[in-house]
């Protein structure tokens, strides 16, 4: 025992114990808590690993649907970039047609003008043929339904030869570029009389005028 607790009188020892015991069954003295992490590692690195997946496979599609556009952009500009110049040139071919259905059929004798008919008709056939090579088609939607994608009613006509709603007579090509209008058709439709209009009348009751 060490000097200091020889000193000590003995019951000093027993009030300490006393007020030991006091204070370790005190019922008003809080409780020490020992509070534990109850968060699970696992499972937090598992909700991160979720979120950054998701975050990958959100940017993945943005990228992809970045590129698809720009793809897109890039097809559209190889296919569409002469249809400002190939509208222009449709007024050369119409022109072209033109001249040819003005002649017709009776051009004589003259080896000169016979000569400039067949010019005209090659220069015709090697612009359709350019035409054709760079993805342009002609539209000549005769009999047809009216498309209002494709055609352009101009006015409407009697003729039996074809249903109500079909195109009866062309009155200007139309043509599509890589499969998108490049200029309508301008077409007349037709529309026939009702059958009852254009029946005789047999009405029985009917009288005859034999005044004349």
């Amino acid at each position: 025992m060490s000097e200091t607790e020889k000193n000590i009188p003995e019951d000093a020892h027993h009030d300490v114990d006393a007020v030991g015991e006091v204070i370790e069954n005190d019922p008003l003295a809080e409780p020490v808590e020992h509070v534990e992490d109850t968060t699970d590692p696992l499972a937090a690195l598992q909700a991160e690993n979720a979120e950054l997946k998701d975050r990958l496979l959100r940017v993945a599609a943005e990228m992809e649907n970045t590129r698809r556009r720009a793809k897109k952009d890039v097809e559209d500009a190889a296919n569409y970039a002469i249809t400002k110049f190939a509208r222009d040139l449709l007024d050369v071919g119409d022109n072209l047609r033109r001249a040819l259905d003005a002649v017709g059929s009776d051009i004589g004798d003259n080896p000169a003008f016979k000569t400039l008919i067949e010019g005209v008709e090659m220069t015709e056939k090697t612009l359709l043929k350019a035409f054709e090579q760079n993805g342009i088609e002609k539209l000549e939607p005769l009999g047809e339904k009216l498309d209002p994608n494709h055609h352009q009613a101009v006015f409407e006509m009697p003729n039996p030869a074809y249903p109500d709603g079909h195109v009866a007579q062309v009155m200007q090509a139309g043509y599509v570029i890589k499969g998108r209008l490049l200029r309508p058709a301008m077409v007349g439709v037709t529309k026939n009389p009702p059958a009852d209009a254009a029946a005789p009348s047999n009405d029985p009751g009917g009288k005859v005028d034999t005044s004349a």
